[in-house]
């Protein structure tokens, strides 16, 4: 037996958990392009007779998003739910201190909802509150006007602006990053726990059903990680459903090998949280048990962004500046694949995510205005990811071959994760993370009645740097991979050098 050879077993008897369908959500916050110019764009030749871009709704339902968060993210606390409502021309246009902005407020919370029933059924609202500047009052008044049905003021002021039937939003953010210097609003764990509690239990006076995240911390970096998260879930255990992660990677210093191998960051972020959650629950002597809601990830070459923040003219405030707008590569895309791979590993606890963001900012989609829209080649990964995805999670253990990282210390070559779907297919979803060599891969199968392989396909590309562009939007795609083979019960494939595979297993 080679020692070069990753192997797994494969067994309906060892699972996970279910995937929700909710990991695979997004992300539009009113930060660069990603609505006007994005999925708004009145003057598009595609554009509906609501200003939304076609092209651009074909390819979201096409990654196949579901939960989509809004309208932020950092933007979320100087925002006043009021200005986005109402006749479109009579909105007022605001400074957005989060991006050094000027918000319009054309598109607004009725665009949202009917953007979101254009996506499809599978596109649900997941919606943010003030907690920065504002508070409890503020964002009862919008569950009322987005949820309430007839017979009040605020509902009655939504039908009058054309919406008479209630928005049913049932996932609500108590704020964004509250743990953050950046933050409008930054607050103390203790403030934010309390007044992230005074407003949950408000929202349930409403609503006794609606679902509700508490603000976790905005990385593992934080000062104040873990600490944050047990200050915050001692004062809203019994009122919320779920605690936020956020996290972004990158090659720091051009250390591609850490790089790589970033989810191992992301999985131990994950396993942290769930320790610090349990361990509030068994101090409070709590039955009930705390999921995650991943609703901030990418791969976001973050310092870049630092980087031009700072030369921003002071008294310039443009109009849906172009911010963010990060090209991805083959290499980051098989981050971004093996991230998948590290939700997908604890969709026990990981019960929601979202993708951000969904349009031209650190986004799988990108548009030109007045132009078309392309697939980044991180759209691969999560549009393959949320159609083979589905059902049951089966527990993957893997024996790889490893390789030195400096952030990491030893790392597998190999990340993979199965997911069974209802009718018994099994589909494989590996990475490998070596930039130079091939890798043979088996995968014994227990008690799974498989026959033959659907697929195999990868991505992966001789340059790891190539890119789609505007110019050629199709440079990368996933391709066919001959010679995987089915038999006695043993998978048996080889997956290329830096690659993003699927096997689809029948």
């Amino acid at each position: 037996m080679s020692k070069t050879t990753a192997r797994f077993t494969l067994d309906p008897a060892f699972t996970v958990g279910e995937v929700n369908p909710r990991l695979f959500g997004s992300f539009v916050e009113h930060l660069g392009r990603c609505v006007y110019t994005g999925i708004f764009e009145p003057d598009h030749p595609t554009a509906d007779d609501k200003g939304l871009r076609q092209d651009v709704l074909d390819l979201v339902r096409e990654l196949g998003v579901t939960a989509i968060r809004y309208p932020g993210g950092n933007f979320v606390s100087g925002y006043k739910w009021e200005d986005s409502v109402g006749p479109a021309e009579d909105r007022p246009r605001r400074l957005d201190l989060a991006w050094h902005s000027t918000e319009t407020n054309r598109f607004g919370l009725s665009e949202y909802i009917d953007f979101l029933r254009k996506v499809g059924p599978q596109a649900e609202p997941m919606m943010a509150v003030n907690l920065g500047t504002r508070g409890v009052a503020e964002a009862l008044e919008l569950q009322e006007y987005a949820n309430h049905a007839e017979g009040t003021a605020l509902s009655e002021l939504r039908a009058s602006h054309g919406d008479k039937d209630p928005f049913g939003i049932k996932l609500w953010c108590l704020g964004n990053e509250m743990d953050g210097p950046w933050q409008t609003g930054h607050k103390t764990a203790e403030e934010y726990g309390r007044v992230a509690a005074e407003t949950a239990r408000a929202m349930r006076q409403m609503d006794p059903h609606v679902e509700l995240v508490a603000c976790g911390s905005s990385s593992q970096s934080m000062p104040t990680f873990a600490e944050w998260e047990a200050t915050v879930l001692k004062e809203t255990y019994d009122l919320v459903d779920y605690i936020s992660l956020h996290a972004y990677y990158w090659p720091e210093n051009g250390d591609l090998d850490s790089f790589l191998a970033s989810a191992v960051d992301m999985e131990s972020f994950i396993d942290n949280v769930v320790a610090t959650a349990d361990h509030v629950g068994a101090r409070l002597k709590s039955k009930k048990r705390i999921n995650l809601s991943f609703d901030e990830w990418n791969v976001w070459y973050l310092p870049e962004w630092e980087a031009r923040a700072k030369e921003f003219e002071q008294d310039d405030w443009p109009e849906a500046p172009r911010l963010l707008e990060d090209n991805y590569s083959v290499t980051d895309a098989v981050v971004f694949g093996s991230l998948l791979i590290a939700l997908l590993r604890h969709a026990d606890r990981v019960t929601v995510a979202c993708l951000a963001q969904l349009v031209n900012v650190i986004a799988p989609i990108m548009t030109e205005p007045g132009g078309p829209a392309w697939r980044q080649t991180t759209f691969f990964p999560f549009a393959q990811a949320s159609r083979y995805g589905r059902g049951q999670v089966l527990d993957v253990r893997v024996d790889s071959p490893t390789y030195e990282t400096k952030k990491y210390g030893e790392a597998d070559l190999l990340h993979a994760t199965a997911v069974r779907a209802e009718d018994g297919t099994v589909t494989v979803f590996a990475v490998n993370r070596s930039r130079t060599d091939a890798l043979p891969l088996e995968v014994a199968l227990n008690g799974l009645d498989l026959t033959q392989v659907v697929e195999h396909s990868a991505l992966a590309d001789a340059d790891p740097d190539a890119r789609n562009t505007q110019d050629d939007p199709e440079r990368v795609t996933p391709h066919p991979v001959e010679g995987t083979a089915l038999k006695d019960g043993r998978l048996t494939a080889v997956l290329e050098p830096l690659s993003w595979n699927v096997i689809r297993l029948a």
